[in-house]
């Protein structure tokens, strides 16, 4: 890999993987409407004028159901079910949970009429889900429903890369980026505005949201696709496998949340899980991507 490569490679691994430590913040001060709303809507304000052209008209025109389905599983659904529970579970483990997601992705893909799934596949999957037990378990009780909400998210992760492969497969990422995230911005405006805060936010809570609006979705997105232009698609997604532990390290070095003995073995055993889980078999290109992660930021 080129330097340029590894240095958007870095980027992208630090990128996805501080947005649940800004959004811990960012709900100490605004509602979970105007949280997502701030960022869909900056979001869409950047990447839209980047992205509009008479292309993207005949896009939403020709694939509007698809694109409503993978912005509600990917966006709508899911960063709702996001800020929501990370008011009450810490960034680090909502990071780690979310990590799931390629697991889950793997499941419903086998029993959509996916790709097989061979024992080493099936024995990533048992690690996999064995890592969210020992990181759930100890919380089972006092914080369940949060649990259940941030387990949903992982779902709806898995389930938007499966729209997306199965339906927008030749839909440019770039425009349907943008337009998903104007999907969300005009279902989340009235929310938003009924939920307004009726005083400023803290310095804090703005700038978790600016991070999350322009660094997070709108110049990840510019990066991410630089990244797959210098080192081919597959290659680009391994970033994915280091942001829980980002996420972790941002938690425990900026909010000061426990690093403990189960958040360690846990981001091992879902991280070696998800390796496993997603290996292709060796006849297969590793240059491309049959069943993409979500090209959305986490």
């Amino acid at each position: 890999m080129s330097s340029r490569g590894w240095i958007l490679f870095l980027s992208m691994s630090i990128i996805w993987g501080i947005p649940y430590l800004m959004i811990k913040i960012a709900v100490e001060g605004v509602s979970v409407p105007v949280l997502v709303f701030a960022r869909v809507a900056v979001g869409a304000a950047v990447l839209l004028p980047l992205a509009f052209s008479r292309q993207t008209v005949t896009i939403v025109r020709d694939h509007w159901r698809a694109l409503l389905g993978f912005a509600f599983f990917e966006i709508i659904a899911a960063w709702w079910l996001l800020s929501d529970a990370e008011r009450l579970l810490t960034s680090s483990m909502t990071g780690l949970l979310i990590a799931a997601s390629p697991i889950i992705a793997a499941v419903l893909d086998r029993f959509t009429g996916g790709e097989r799934l061979g024992s080493k596949r099936i024995i990533g999957l048992s690690i996999g889900i064995c890592g969210v037990a020992v990181l759930a378990g100890p919380h089972i009780g006092g914080s369940t429903w949060p649990i259940i909400e941030v387990l949903m998210v992982a779902t709806c992760y898995a389930i938007a890369p499966l729209i997306a492969a199965r339906y927008l497969a030749h839909v440019p990422a770039l425009p349907m980026t943008a337009v998903c995230l104007g999907f969300a911005a005009l279902v989340y405006a009235a929310p938003a505005a009924a939920t307004w805060p009726t005083e400023m936010p803290s310095t804090r809570v703005l700038l978790a949201l600016g991070g999350l609006a322009v660094i997070c979705t709108a110049l990840a997105f510019i990066v991410f696709f630089a990244l797959i232009r210098e080192v081919g698609a597959a290659r680009a997604l391994v970033f994915t496998y280091i942001n829980p532990a980002v996420a972790l390290a941002a938690g425990v070095i900026v909010l000061h949340e426990p690093l403990t003995a189960w958040n360690v073995a846990a981001l091992a055993l879902i991280l070696g899980g998800c390796v496993l889980a997603t290996r292709r078999h060796p006849e297969q290109d590793p240059d491309i991507v049959t069943e993409p992660t979500s090209v959305l930021p986490r």
